[in-house]
């Protein structure tokens, strides 16, 4: 087998000869180079009668329409949005310069702000490759409460009426760090299924009462009523407190199939977003590490809620044994409620103002230095 080296060097020879024969002779000169270099007979005779044309600096492709400050600005924006994807920030993109711009954050020249917002999620993605990092998984802790399974219903689609807020999907996160011994603090969430509005709220120990007070002071959090309550099937939400306080207030109780975490998928998908993308995986079990938790989910949901656009399902179908899912364009909770025709005027409006005095870059540095000292506290 001829090197690269040895077959170029061939080349150069045959190449003269090749040219200055006649057609009968080209025929023999060609037979005979492709049996010393294994061409292709359509290649052989291309580079014979054109040669090889040699590598010019160039790379190949388009030519990189975005760099330098587009690019500092989208890891800016990107940073401040909390790291979300592609499809999620390149529909919220305005309106985030717009605030940021509001509360002189940000000062872009037109060209670049016109960059910005034409970047497509693609781009958006291929730009921010190097920016990305991995997270671990943490543990489950559930256990099955079986007292009042048979009296709470298995929630099925035809459940709830998913079409207005307030149906919540909630759950617990665990911050067991790598050992589930012991007591340590419990993280509750709750996403409205509608509108993706979050709440969370830090929880000393899983026990029935510390759970229920948690659901009542995320009751008293939320911007529009609760309708529906799904739980998993753990002890600490299957219990006669949570059931006779749902049938007293005439709210929709259910619970998710056993071993299924697909049924509550909205919430689990919270649990990792909202929760393990920003605290992690460390162990919190003192007061201090509680009120911490809680101060900064005080500035979460604000930051979540406002400023963390969501997508939602809209539709799903089979295409060549495969399933194809259809999402609408993301915006955030805040717009959905506002959007929404069953929440009071009065209270949309107290939404909006209250929109327009947030800061995003304020909300995420007091929620990122309490992070800090809470990280600080349990290492």
């Amino acid at each position: 087998m001829m090197s690269l080296r040895s077959k170029s060097e061939l080349l150069e020879v045959t190449r003269p000869r090749y040219i200055k024969a006649k057609k009968a002779e080209k025929g023999k000169i060609l037979d005979e180079f492709i049996a010393s270099t294994g061409y292709h007979r359509k290649y052989a005779i291309k580079i014979l009668k054109r040669g090889r044309k040699g590598k010019s600096g160039k790379k190949g492709g388009r030519r990189r329409i975005y760099r330098g400050e587009v690019i500092q600005v989208l890891i800016q924006v990107w940073e401040i949005c909390g790291r979300i994807c592609s499809k999620r920030l390149k529909p919220f993109i305005p309106e985030l310069l717009a605030v940021l711009e509001r509360h002189h954050e940000l000062e872009l020249a037109p060209e670049t702000k016109a960059s910005l917002c034409q970047m497509s999620a693609a781009t958006i993605d291929r730009c921010l490759r190097k920016e990305r990092f991995d997270h671990p998984h943490g543990f489950s802790t559930t256990k099955p409460g079986t007292l009042l399974k048979n009296a709470i219903p298995v929630r099925t689609f035809f459940d709830w009426n998913d079409l207005q807020p307030g149906f919540l999907e909630v759950d617990l996160v665990a911050h067991c760090g790598n050992s589930v011994e012991g007591q340590f603090i419990y993280t509750l969430t709750a996403t409205d299924i509608y509108t993706g509005w979050t709440e969370c709220l830090a929880v000393p120990n899983r026990t029935q009462s510390a759970v229920f007070q948690a659901i009542l002071d995320m009751r008293q959090r939320l911007p529009f009523p609760v309708l529906g309550i799904d739980s998993d099937n753990g002890a600490e939400f299957i219990n006669d407190i949570l059931y006779r306080y749902c049938m007293n207030e005439h709210i929709n109780f259910t619970r998710s199939h056993p071993y299924r975490k697909n049924d509550q998928a909205h919430v689990e998908q919270k649990n990792w977003s909202v929760v393990r993308h920003l605290i992690g995986y460390d162990r919190f079990e003192t007061h201090d590490q509680l009120s911490l938790l809680n101060n900064i989910y005080l500035n979460l949901r604000l930051y979540s809620n406002f400023f963390q656009p969501v997508l939602k399902l809209i539709g799903k179908e089979q295409r060549n044994n495969k399933t194809i899912k259809h999402y609408d364009l993301a915006i955030t909770p805040f717009r959905r409620v506002v959007k929404s025709e069953h929440p009071a005027f009065e209270l949309k409006a107290k939404l909006s103002y209250l929109y327009l005095q947030l800061n995003p870059v304020k909300l995420r540095n007091i929620i990122d230095d309490n992070v800090a000292k809470l990280w600080k506290i349990a290492r």
